[in-house]
C-alpha cells in the first residue's frame, strides 16, 4: 500500500463539484504524488502522526492539478474567457508544491537551509571548554550539557 498523507474524502470536501470515476482515480493519484513530493522536499513521517500543515499542502496541491490537470492558463467558450494565474511555467498541468510550500516543508522538516557558524582550529590545538557541547537553557542556572561527554560529542 502506498503511503498517503490525506484522505480522498479530504480531496473531495475541497472540490466544488462531484467528481466522476476518472477524477477519483486522479484525485487518488494526486495525493499519492503530493505525498511522495512532501517526502522529499521535507521528510517521511509516519502517516499516523503526520503534521497538519503538510497534510494540508499535500491536500492543496493535488486539488490545485485536479481543478487543471491539463496546465491551462486560459480558457475560452463563447464570450467567457477563464484565466488561471500560474506562474509555475513548466509544472503547471503536474502535481507541483510553491516555492513558499517547499519553504514550509523544509522548514517542519528541520531541513531549512541557511547559515551557521562554526569553530575552525588547527590540527592539534584545544578549543576553550567554556560553552563547547552545551546548550543554553531560559532559566537561571548553568548551561546544559548536549552530549554524555563534553569534550568529546562523537
Amino acid at each position: 500500500m502506498n503511503l498517503i498523507y490525506a484522505s480522498l474524502q479530504d480531496l473531495l470536501d475541497r472540490l466544488d463539484w462531484e467528481p466522476d470515476a476518472d477524477e477519483l482515480r486522479v484525485g487518488t493519484s494526486a495525493l499519492e504524488d503530493a505525498t511522495e513530493l512532501a517526502i522529499i522536499h521535507g521528510r517521511e513521517w509516519p502517516q499516523s502522526t503526520v503534521p497538519r500543515l503538510v497534510r494540508a499542502l499535500v491536500l492543496k496541491a493535488a486539488t490545485r492539478y485536479l481543478r487543471n490537470p491539463s496546465g491551462y492558463t486560459q480558457s475560452r467558450a463563447g464570450d467567457e474567457t477563464l484565466s488561471w494565474s500560474d506562474a509555475h511555467g513548466r509544472d503547471a498541468g503536474s502535481v507541483h508544491f510553491t516555492r513558499e510550500e517547499i519553504r514550509l516543508l523544509e522548514g517542519i522538516a528541520g531541513r531549512k537551509p541557511g547559515l551557521t557558524s562554526v569553530v575552525v582550529s588547527s590540527w592539534g590545538t584545544k578549543l576553550r571548554p567554556k560553552h563547547v557541547g552545551r546548550v543554553p537553557v531560559d532559566y537561571a542556572g548553568d548551561s546544559f550539557p548536549m552530549f554524555s561527554d563534553e569534550m568529546n560529542p562523537w
